[in-house]
């Protein structure tokens, strides 16, 4: 486990996109009006199936490599009017989130998305949160929750586990995202949840039962 300063309250990480989160409508329309302006063909209905590492990752299976960085750019410009009205929360994300409040603890968000429009994102859906840190993904992410001193980490994909671990955090996953409830097990997550829902049970009885400070 993550161990956080001495007298500091625990703290649980998020991902965004698919736990918190259902971004795919906003996403899709985003990487629709990608292709209108550029003439390029984007199967955005597949992109949505395969939400979570950086736009850069997903724009290079449709752009060479010296155009990802500028259609990024466009992108982001186009995902504030375009996504971020779109995104609503999941099934359980507020109630997992006054959970973690309920009990004293800190909430961070930790997401690949980029910061500042993971930031509207929150603000849209008013959820409220102790840090947030975007751009980072994978092996990236367990430096953010090692610095946040974060003991549990909530995702949805291989990258959240990946991340979890890196940080000595709990690898707690939900199966809205891309990945069943067995191949998450099988990717090694220590928790596996089929949405938010199960959440706040889960941390009650995890919070009752873990002998050291969490």
């Amino acid at each position: 486990m993550a161990a956080a300063p001495l007298g500091a309250p625990f703290t649980v990480g998020f991902d965004l996109d698919m736990t918190l989160l259902d971004t795919r409508p906003g996403i899709k329309a985003t990487y629709d009006a990608i292709a209108a302006e550029t003439g390029v063909p984007i199967d955005s209905a597949l992109v949505v199936t395969r939400l979570g590492p950086p736009l850069e990752t997903e724009l290079a299976n449709w752009f060479p490599a010296d155009r990802v960085d500028a259609v990024a750019d466009r992108y982001r410009e186009l995902y504030v009017h375009l996504a971020v009205p779109a995104c609503v929360p999941l099934p359980g994300a507020r109630e997992a989130v006054a959970a973690v409040r309920g009990h004293g603890g800190r909430v961070v968000v930790v997401t690949g998305k980029h910061g500042p429009n993971a930031r509207l994102h929150l603000d849209h859906v008013g959820l409220d949160v102790d840090a947030l840190a975007g751009s980072v993904w994978a092996r990236q992410k367990g430096a953010v929750l090692r610095a946040e001193g974060a003991s549990v980490y909530v995702g949805d994909h291989l990258g959240d586990i990946t991340g979890a671990h890196a940080a000595g955090a709990l690898a707690v996953t939900v199966a809205t995202g891309p990945y069943s409830r067995a191949a998450l097990h099988t990717a090694g997550a220590d928790v596996v949840l089929p949405d938010l829902t199960a959440f706040p049970t889960w941390l009650t009885t995890h919070l009752l039962t873990t002998p050291t400070p969490v």
